[in-house]
């Protein structure tokens, strides 16, 4: 009769905890319950629930403990109590005079007395599917506390704990892989609409070795780093290494140094728990993780603060990354490209850019050529910047004048592609608007927009017979549509962002709100 009332008791008990681990709001107001549950089962001062990690078991939760002890970490060889819990197939109690040390000693209660030795102490390992995962631990000043145990009813609190812990763990892997490809999505969706291109145009010699460079390297896995003018088409290189890569099934995500406050790059590259700093709400993983089996991207590498140069350089040797404010290190296998348009052995040399990182970067260096040195190709990328600007304008078909393709071909391009493509943008624009009603665009060299006298190659303008310089427009006029297209193509550059535009180009950022006012690039 006695059995069988016990067993109707823990049938209650059980049933009570059950329902409301149903109604609870979260784990940790599960784990709540379940340590509530087992302390009032088998008694003693504190409990805990603990988490295997490795080679570690982690605190998640704990009732009657000091509020420190909450997420330590108990490595295993170091505790011989919890090492003979997880090694358990049952519960675990210990004698009183047992001389092992116990993990809560001086733990208990909220003073944390040195006094507050441990004299007894049980615990139960946390098993799914023959794997353990975690344990719970029961603690107690008294001596003998845990002698008179319901082996049954403790039994049954083991497997719902280790159910609970259990759909916890898969719940967390769920949710961060979703934040994961969610955080990867808004990323790709957001460099979707910022490419315009990305295909490597060109027949001319220089563009034929660039490709073959590109296919070689490839293959592998190794670093590239990427160098070249601004504008010169970096990124596209680096695009076409990853979609020609065994990771080309994988996004490649990118980040450009140059276009964050210095207090964000560290995050933003590496990721942070909550509370890592003000600001951090909850943890957020950074660009390495989401690149993890895939291709990272850091454009203008060179502006990569130098405190946050030791932590990526670590990362290269190692391959491991550390979240900020975090304890623990994550094994990514991340292909990193790399791109400047700066010398860095220059920069080394200033003590700017640190030597040892430059090394790690440079395991292959491949060179952009500035699009002076392939003016022969010039009318092919022409034709396919016409093509995007025909489509977004609505208009027809884009024609260039033989004049126009000479006129484009003799000039120097100092924004190289990128100044390229802001003429071409303009000048369908313009052609567009002279005749409206006509289905064919026609682009003439009055269209263009740019002072085309300064032949490619050369820093000299054409002069007339008497030696005089003979400019195609006023001075003043040249100077402020160079200026024009100089801050243009920056501000395109740096995705929009006039700060670090400002940064790019040497000059206050006031002050190239107010040049951009005086040219009417904006309000």
């Amino acid at each position: 009769m006695q059995k069988t009332m016990q067993k109707i008791n823990n049938m209650n008990v059980l049933t009570r905890m059950a329902s409301r681990l149903a109604a609870a709001d979260g784990h940790e107001e599960r784990d709540k319950i379940l340590l509530q549950t087992f302390q009032e089962a088998v008694g003693g001062d504190a409990v805990g629930l603990l988490r295997k990690e490795g080679k570690a078991l982690n605190l998640v939760a704990c009732r009657g403990l000091s509020p420190d002890a909450l997420n330590r970490r108990f490595q295993l060889g170091e505790h011989p109590r919890l090492d003979v819990i997880c090694h358990s197939k049952e519960a675990v109690v210990f004698p009183s005079d047992c001389s092992m040390p116990d993990p809560y000693d001086g733990l208990i209660g909220s003073d944390g007395s040195a006094a507050a030795r441990v004299h007894s102490c049980m615990g139960l390992p946390l098993v799914v599917n023959r794997r353990l995962i975690g344990a719970m631990t029961a603690d107690a000043l008294a001596a003998d506390v845990f002698d008179r145990l319901d082996l049954p009813l403790i039994q049954a609190l083991s497997v719902f704990a280790a159910a609970e812990m259990h759909t916890t763990r898969l719940i967390e892997a769920l949710e961060a892989k979703t934040e994961k490809m969610c955080q990867v999505s808004r990323h790709l969706v957001q460099d979707a609409r910022r490419l315009k291109g990305g295909e490597l145009i060109g027949t001319s010699a220089v563009v034929r070795r660039l490709r073959r460079e590109i296919e070689l390297i490839a293959r592998s896995d190794f670093g590239v780093l990427i160098t070249g003018e601004t504008g010169a088409g970096k990124e596209v290189v680096a695009r076409a290494i990853h979609a020609a890569s065994k990771r080309r099934d994988h996004p490649m995500l990118c980040l450009n140094c140059a276009t964050l406050p210095q207090s964000l790059v560290e995050s933003e590259l590496f990721g942070h728990v909550r509370g890592a700093f003000t600001g951090a709400v909850a943890e957020r993983a950074g660009k390495l993780e989401l690149a993890d089996e895939a291709t990272l991207f850091l454009d203008e590498i060179g502006e990569l603060p130098l405190d946050i140069q030791p932590r990526l350089l670590r990362f290269l040797q190692s391959g491991e990354v550390q979240r900020v404010g975090a304890n623990h290190t994550r094994a990514l296998n991340v292909r990193l490209l790399a791109a400047t348009n700066r010398d860095l052995p220059a920069e080394v040399q200033k003590e700017r850019f640190r030597a040892d990182l430059f090394h790690r970067l440079n395991v292959y260096p491949i060179h952009v050529p500035p699009l002076r040195e392939h003016a022969e190709d010039v009318p092919l990328i022409a034709g396919r910047f016409s093509e995007v600007v025909r489509r977004q304008l609505g208009v027809g078909a884009v024609r260039f004048r033989s004049d126009t393709f000479s006129a484009m071909q003799s000039y120097a391009w100092p924004g190289n592609v990128r100044e390229l493509e802001n003429v071409i943008a303009r000048a369908v624009l313009r052609a567009s608007a002279e005749h409206p009603d006509e289905g064919l665009v026609v682009v003439a060299p009055q269209h263009l927009g740019v002072d085309l006298s300064l032949p490619a190659g050369s820093n000299e303008h054409k002069t007339k017979a008497g030696g005089q310089a003979a400019p195609s427009k006023p001075l003043r006029t040249a100077l402020e549509d160079f200026q024009r297209d100089l801050i243009l193509g920056a501000v395109d550059d740096c995705g929009g962002n006039w700060a670090a535009a400002a940064r790019h180009l040497g000059v206050n950022r006031s002050n190239l709100h107010k040049l951009a006012k005086r040219l009417c690039i904006k309000n």
